[in-house]
């Protein structure tokens, strides 16, 4: 049975060195791949890699190396150990309340909402009230607008990725305006002489961001 990751990083990474691709896998991979890279090289310190979320595009930081993952993995430790002390200390000075009976939250958090008069007065007759209307507007709006989410988030993503490894490239600029504005062939060719593993990369990130509305999946 596989273990969960102990790592606080979930997701899936790719490296880069130079604009070479040189990883790509959860976090333990790139750590694993950086330590051969130590290894084959035998120098201290390897060519400077930089780490993405496939997810997100943004950079996170590179796994430590080898030398300073024991070092780490103690100072976690010693975090974790005052953590849960000081959490018993807490739970020593004050009892938990009763639970109200009556039926489960189901995840329900509350937060404040700002709304005209006239808009409390429109909820206020709604099925259900304010609350449960609150959210059939919510879940309607993120179903008519998924396409359109989904084109900005990958918008957003390649965006974050390409102003990190990029951002000082000829012509990125004009690929950006591009990119916002969902023209894929003028957006391909101001990126066609960006190193092949970056352009590549990119590509699959900003992939959704050129879709049209009824390329984005069947409806729910």
């Amino acid at each position: 049975m596989p273990t969960a990751d102990p790592s606080p990083h979930n997701s899936v990474y790719t490296a880069f060195s130079h604009g070479r691709r040189v990883a790509h896998g959860r976090y333990d991979d790139i750590a694993r791949a950086l330590a051969a890279a130590v290894a084959a090289t035998q120098a201290d310190l390897p060519a400077p890699w930089r780490v993405f979320d496939d997810a997100t595009g943004a950079p996170i930081d590179t796994p430590p190396l080898p030398q300073d993952a024991a070092r780490l993995k103690a100072a976690r430790a010693g975090r974790a150990a005052i953590s849960a002390a000081q959490a018993l200390a807490k739970a020593d000075e004050c009892s938990p309340a009763p639970r109200a009976a009556g039926r489960p939250r189901l995840g329900v958090v509350a937060r404040e909402v700002t709304l005209l008069p006239r808009h409390w007065e429109w909820l206020s007759v709604q099925p259900g009230g304010a609350s449960a209307a609150l959210r059939r507007l919510i879940d309607k709006a993120r179903k008519d607008n998924k396409s359109a989410d989904s084109r900005r988030a990958a918008s957003e993503r390649s965006y974050r990725f390409m102003s990190a490894i990029a951002g000082d490239r000829p012509q990125f600029e004009e690929a950006a305006r591009a990119l916002f504005a969902g023209d894929a062939v003028r957006f391909a060719g101001h990126v066609a002489d960006w190193p092949p593993d970056v352009r590549e990369y990119l590509m699959q990130l900003a992939e959704a961001a050129f879709l049209a509305d009824d390329a984005q999946g069947s409806p729910e």
